[in-house]
């Protein structure tokens, strides 16, 4: 019998991830289908135990439903566990088990599509949210000389430095105004369509600003290249990676992205 799979989120119409899947599905031969499920604000776990009910094996989580989903499980990935949050549910005869790719993904695209070294640079993370803090460990695993947090509240990027400990500095927006080798953008202001008020000493020319936000130049590039940003990208290669880690854990098959980034983008 075909293995159901599927994203849940709200909205969900835009989602790239059934492409994604049914790609990697034919690259490596699994009998397999994934859809996208609108799921109510109010009505998520319903609508997970509907999809259990009907055979279905795993399903991925994005927007607004990470930390409900991060509850929901009955058993967490020790990433998962230390991102409080979960983007990958497995169904199995114990229950539902709860992952987080998203770090695993930020940090593939960056090293292996963007061919950035990620050890002895300048990081700089802006956002203390759920996004921003599912990606802090897989980050700080690759040894950066610095890590800096910035965000609007100070107190939510300490909380985050506090968690995770390892020398992180945290500071609002406008106090991270030295140089970083690479800068993330993990806030919401991308989506709708607004920037974070930055510094323009945060860019050098040796710089890649990279926003999470994947299929538009957001207000955060445009101004990344305004101030001499060596570099920019989206976070295209990010989804696809991620979408590739989950895969793994659901099927034990690792497969190639290179091509499906490449289709996606044209």
């Amino acid at each position: 019998m075909t293995d159901r799979y599927a994203v849940f989120g709200h909205p969900i119409a835009h989602s790239k991830s059934p492409q994604i899947h049914a790609a990697f599905a034919r690259q490596t031969g699994q009998d397999m289908t994934y859809e996208a499920i609108l799921a109510p604000l109010d009505g998520f776990a319903e609508c997970v135990a509907q999809f259990m009910a009907a055979d279905g094996r795993g399903a991925n989580v994005t927007v607004p439903f990470k930390e409900e989903a991060y509850k929901l499980a009955q058993r967490l990935s020790p990433r998962a566990q230390r991102a409080g949050a979960v983007n990958t549910l497995s169904f199995d005869a114990d229950g539902i088990l709860g992952d987080n790719t998203d770090g695993a993904g930020l940090v593939a695209d960056l090293t292996r599509n963007l061919h950035q070294t990620l050890g002895g640079k300048r990081i700089l993370l802006l956002g203390a949210g759920g996004a921003a803090r599912g990606v802090i460990e897989p980050l700080l695993d690759q040894q950066p000389a610095a890590f800096v947090i910035a965000n609007r509240t100070v107190s939510r990027a300490q909380e985050l430095a506090d968690l995770f400990g390892h020398g992180i500095t945290a500071c609002s927006f406008e106090a991270a105004d030295t140089p970083f080798d690479i800068v993330i953008n993990a806030t919401a202001a991308s989506l709708a369509g607004e920037l974070p008020p930055l510094s323009p000493r945060i860019f050098t020319d040796n710089t890649l600003a990279y926003d999470m936000m994947y299929g538009r130049d957001t207000p955060f590039l445009s101004f990344a290249r305004t101030n001499g940003a060596s570099a920019t990208s989206d976070g295209l290669g990010m989804l696809i990676e991620q979408a590739a880690e989950a895969f793994f854990v659901w099927r034990g098959e690792r497969p190639e992205t290179a091509a499906v980034i490449a289709a996606l983008r044209s």
